[in-house]
């Protein structure tokens, strides 16, 4: 299909879908020929070199990349700034992908967008890939729609990101381990160094906590490249507690010191310890993108926490019986998740609708799910080659645990399963893959459609 023919949303998509899509091939290689900058820029400078004229903050790491994009921009927007957002995978539309101030591009503009850089890209980057599309697609509509800052996540890795041929004004990272190991590195060293790609000379950077051995790294790479890394917890002064209130529940406030503010005792909007630092890393990030503006002050903040919205993490998709759904797909976020159900989320019992794609770390992420599952419905997303086969993780899953386990081939049979086995005060958590999230959230809408449509009719 060319670029010509695309004159409706439909064949939009089709275009994009029918590129090189490296978040479904089942197995490529990471190196300068696959991920191939050059096209990438190639492509940018056909365009008119959009990343030229659109401010960016940069996010790169392992788990926690859209909960502090969704934080920055949640609290900018209250701040009056026009906030553009970059972010994979998406759930179940693909324009989620592109937004700004958390409205995701309209489908006349994608469409439009589709055509035009499609057309470019088939003579200057005949292979751009999916990805880089997309990546193309955003900076031209930020810079159009002139954001204030476009917020804009790593698809995979750093150094030969698509999105790294941007030029940030602050570069982030949240908490690297491991992940695409196949990809990456097998050791921490090594992914943080794909992840440290990102860094551009002059251009400071803040991460969260990290390992030692991954600390040391960054701040190689940071003295290499030429410019200054601040930690939260050491550069800049950070403290966390956990408490309990009427209004909020159980929840963690936070203490974040930088050189021009005092962030004093912050709730943090979403559930779990883990996002105690994702919160400190925003909150770190909009002090600096704000700058000395005056329009960021403590009821911003508060204000723009408060109303912090991340879909496909720890989200209630169905009430009766109750089901969450989120995207962990490695082992940090999955035990991340776990411990927060155990902590936030009441039951008596809980029912994990479990897939995952074959190039994780598949062993590493069953030992994580039984940390909650009681029972455990293996399964996998219909529209992902690199999804692993429910009979295969149940084989792996047995031969470690000692717990109630099954596979079903299809996520729908899966959650009906799952439903009839859930109790009054059970939990269905569906987790392991924010492809088999977006279907779950698909297939429990069209449910829900199908069910109002029958009431209305009778």
């Amino acid at each position: 299909m060319k670029a010509s023919s695309v004159s409706t949303y439909n064949s939009a998509v089709r275009y994009l879908l029918e590129r090189t899509d490296l978040e479904r091939v089942r197995s490529v290689r990471y190196n300068e020929d696959t991920f191939k900058l050059d096209r990438m820029a190639s492509l940018l400078d056909a365009m008119g070199n959009p990343e030229k004229s659109v401010p960016v903050a940069h996010v790169a790491g392992t788990v926690g990349k859209g909960s502090t994009v969704a934080m920055i921009s949640s609290i900018l927007r209250q701040g009056d700034f026009t906030v553009g957002t970059f972010t994979s995978p998406h759930l179940t539309d693909i324009r989620e992908r592109i937004a700004i101030n958390g409205q995701m591009i309209e489908k006349s503009a994608f469409t439009s967008l589709t055509a035009d850089i499609g057309k470019i890209a088939e003579k200057s980057s005949p292979e751009a890939t999916y990805f880089e599309l997309l990546t193309a697609m955003a900076l031209e509509h930020f810079a159009s729609q002139a954001v204030d800052i476009a917020v804009m996540e790593t698809g995979l890795g750093g150094r030969l990101d698509a999105t790294n041929l941007t030029q940030p004004n602050i570069c982030l990272l949240t908490l690297i381990d491991y992940d695409h190991m196949n990809l990456l590195g097998n050791d921490l060293e090594s992914i943080a160094a794909e992840k440290a790609g990102i860094m551009k000379p002059g251009v400071p950077v803040i991460s969260v906590p990290q390992t030692a051995a991954v600390e040391a790294v960054l701040r190689k790479v940071a003295e290499d490249v030429g410019t200054t890394i601040n930690f939260i917890g050491r550069e800049i002064d950070f403290s966390s507690r956990f408490c309990v209130s009427d209004d909020l529940g159980p929840h963690t406030r936070i203490c974040l010191i930088t050189d021009r503010t005092q962030y004093m005792h912050l709730p943090v909007p979403l559930p779990g310890a883990h996002q105690a630092n994702n919160c400190a890393l925003a909150l770190a990030a909009v002090d600096a993108i704000s700058g000395d503006s005056n329009t960021v002050d403590e009821s911003i903040i508060y204000q723009g926490l408060a109303e912090t919205v991340i879909p496909g993490r720890m989200e209630r998709i169905w009430d009766k019986p109750a089901i969450i759904a989120d995207g962990a797909h490695n082992p940090a976020a999955l035990e991340c998740l776990m411990r927060t159900i155990g902590a936030h989320v009441p039951n008596d019992s809980m029912i994990c609708v479990f897939g995952c794609c074959q190039d994780k770390d598949v062993d590493g992420l069953l030992d994580k799910v039984a940390l909650g599952g009681d029972k455990i419905i293996f399964t996998k997303a219909s529209n992902q080659p690199r999804a692993i086969e429910p009979e295969e993780l149940v084989r792996r899953f047995a031969e470690r645990h000692n717990r109630v386990c099954q596979a079903e081939g299809k996520l729908s049979s899966a959650l009906e399963i799952a439903a009839q086995a859930a109790s009054r005060d059970d939990l269905i958590c569906v987790t392991g893959s924010f492809f088999l999230v977006g279907e779950a959230k698909r297939h429990l809408s069209e449910l829900a459609a199908a069910r109002e449509a029958e009431l209305v009719t009778t």
